[in-house]
């Protein structure tokens, strides 16, 4: 993703001043701040609250696509908030999944008002990717919860015993995949499913690119919603 988000910045006539990964982070400390209008930072969840923090201290607008740290986030939207930085963290950057998460809410309320149906989540990932279930499976599954009360939390299937008020979210990695993501409605009678795959991860970084062209001068913390004015 950082390769291809840098390809795409570069092609849109923006200077990349320092790529920034595991084996060379000292070159922050020689890095000129005043020069640094934004961050994109996707990384792995080990690192990303440490990136994500020292922009923030720093001043630094930052975008942030990385998954897998979210029991974080309050901690790191506060920060935010204080430093009156701009922070913006999404799940998934593509538009076209933007849509899909509106359409599921959608679906997902209809759904709520018809008995006889149970729900899952499933995704596909390429094997390099660490973190399971992805983020946006877990936007999804939000997105599903908000909208069916007798629903209580998601659960990792294969992790948890099958409970009636929790909604599974099967997880495979498969390669090289780089993104499907399923939504099925069963019942005895028949199944309703809605499902986005993603041919590439140049929608992904491109989206990246395109907030973190927006971004500069706002204030608070954002997503999607706010770039999209959904």
């Amino acid at each position: 993703m950082g390769k291809i988000i840098g390809e795409i910045s570069e092609s849109r006539g923006h200077a990349i001043l320092a790529k920034i990964d595991e084996n060379n982070r000292e070159t922050l400390n020689d890095l000129d701040l005043s020069k640094v209008d934004v961050a994109i930072e996707f990384s792995q969840p080990e690192a990303a609250v440490t990136n994500i923090t020292w922009c923030l201290e720093n001043e630094i607008p930052i975008v942030s696509g990385t998954t897998g740290w979210l029991e974080h986030k309050p901690k790191i939207e506060k920060l935010a908030i204080e430093r009156g930085t701009p922070f913006f963290y999404a799940s998934n950057f593509s538009i076209g999944v933007n849509v899909f998460f509106k359409v599921n809410q959608y679906l997902a309320k209809l759904m709520g008002e018809t008995a006889g149906y149970q729900v899952e989540i499933e995704e596909i990932h390429h094997t390099a990717k660490k973190d399971a279930p992805s983020g946006t499976a877990i936007t999804l599954a939000e997105g599903i919860l908000d909208a069916q009360s007798e629903l209580k939390d998601w659960y990792l299937s294969g992790e948890a015993p099958e409970n009636g008020q929790k909604l599974p979210i099967i997880s495979k990695r498969i390669d090289p995949a780089p993104g499907t993501h399923i939504i099925r409605y069963q019942s005895e009678i028949d199944d309703i499913e809605i499902k986005h795959t993603a041919h590439s991860r140049q929608g992904f970084a491109l989206g990246a690119v395109l907030v973190a062209e927006w971004i500069p001068g706002k204030s608070g913390v954002l997503n999607m919603n706010d770039f999209l004015s959904f």
